[in-house]
């Protein structure tokens, strides 16, 4: 006998609101987070919103609805979608030559070959380029160039930095691998030529004004809003000063919190951005629903489908990339409880999202802690409840 749909719905909440809430108070509990917000939304309907822990722990300011976050790699989506309304405008071409923009920018192959690099390549991460915290040698070219990841080295230019990139070999011929890499900077480079202006500025017109959104940009309105960066430590997460290192997988990731206020700093398209929970959530729940207004349902499912050519699953079993997401094309294959199709990623200060079409679900988890907010047991343990309340 199933329940009336009332009282399903009211079951579900019930079982996700105690799922959710273990989750946080038990990273609370154990240090492993200073604070979060969590925002989860089926079909629509807020389900679940909660503001936990410390914003700012030596001032002990709590964490609240509206934080900004330094939204690090949540920055990917919302250009990728500025990308694609110039798209969808003809303004640029999946398969142009990023060179008609960025004429200088010619990385070449180890064997000192030239070869061609199309805007598909940027948004899918099949470009050949790489992360400088993705170097396991020290004596790295992206390390030896001094390139920046796009959230450390202030002052540093766009051109700079992409003459930095342009001096290193790539890892493949575009299109033969799958790198996760500073390639939504080269796209924030080609966004500013064609626009004329400043990525600010284009992203402001073509995504976030449209949606309303006052918050979510490349410097921060109200720093009184602005959670604080700690990243992993023990006994508890410290405090970041005006650099720091934290060790990722490969090699050491280098954030300097206040980047954002540095006007000399170039907005990078793949982690300059920062933002509230409710903003991100809005613009997943763009996608989510189809992409109006901003996008068509045609570009959006082209958005949805993995177009890496299968390169990402060596590296992540049962996922593909599509632009601007990672892509769950085989759950059973990940080990992970995701429909097919679902879309997820993060960023490197502490911040996980999902969007499970199929089932209407999108789950925002942004944290001020490096990186447990990003793919520690916080994120596990969020996502566990969720399905657990189906």
């Amino acid at each position: 006998m199933s329940l009336p749909l009332e009282n399903a719905d009211q079951l579900f909440r019930n079982t996700l609101t105690s799922g959710v809430d273990a989750a946080i108070d038990k990273a609370l509990a154990d240090r492993r987070v200073v604070g979060t917000v969590v925002l989860i939304s089926r079909n629509g309907e807020p389900v679940y919103r909660r503001a936990a822990g410390l914003a700012d722990r030596e001032s002990s300011t709590a964490m609240q609805e509206n934080t900004i976050f330094r939204l690090a790699s949540i920055t990917k989506p919302i250009v990728t979608i500025a990308a694609m309304r110039l798209v969808e405008q003809d303004r640029i071409g999946l398969d142009d030559p990023i060179t008609i923009w960025l004429p200088d920018f010619r990385p070449r192959l180890p064997d000192g070959s030239e070869p061609v690099i199309r805007i598909r390549h940027l948004l899918t991460h099949t470009s050949g380029l790489n992360y400088r915290f993705a170097e396991e040698d020290e004596n790295g070219p992206y390390n030896r160039a001094g390139v920046s990841d796009g959230i450390g080295e202030p002052g540093l230019s766009l051109a700079d930095n992409l003459r930095r990139i342009s001096s290193a070999p790539l890892l493949f011929a575009p299109g033969e691998g799958w790198q996760y890499s500073l390639a939504m900077d080269v796209i924030g480079g080609i966004i500013e030529k064609e626009t004329g202006g400043n990525l600010a500025a284009a992203v402001e017109e073509l995504v976030t004004k449209p949606l309303g959104l006052v918050d979510t940009a490349f410097s921060v309105r109200d720093r009184s809003r602005l959670a604080a960066a700690y990243m992993n430590a023990s006994p508890e997460p410290q405090r970041m000063g005006k650099e720091a290192q934290v060790p990722s997988l490969t090699g050491l990731i280098r954030f300097a919190p206040d980047r954002i206020f540095d006007p000399a700093s170039y907005q990078s398209g793949g982690a300059g951005m920062a933002g509230p929970a409710d903003e991100i959530l809005t613009i997943l729940e763009t996608i989510r629903k189809g992409g109006a207004p901003l996008l068509s349902t045609e570009t959006v499912a082209t958005m949805t489908k993995d177009q890496a050519g299968g390169h990402v699953q060596p590296l992540m079993p049962g996922f593909g990339f599509g632009f601007g997401w990672s892509i769950a094309t085989d759950p059973a294959a990940g080990n992970v409880p995701y429909s097919t199709g679902t879309l997820r990623w993060g960023g490197v200060y502490g911040h996980s999202w999902f969007v499970d079409r199929e089932k209407g679900l999108t789950v925002v988890a942004l944290t001020n802690t490096a990186l447990e907010g990003m793919w520690g047991q916080f994120t596990v343990d969020v996502r566990d409840a969720v399905y657990a309340a189906l």
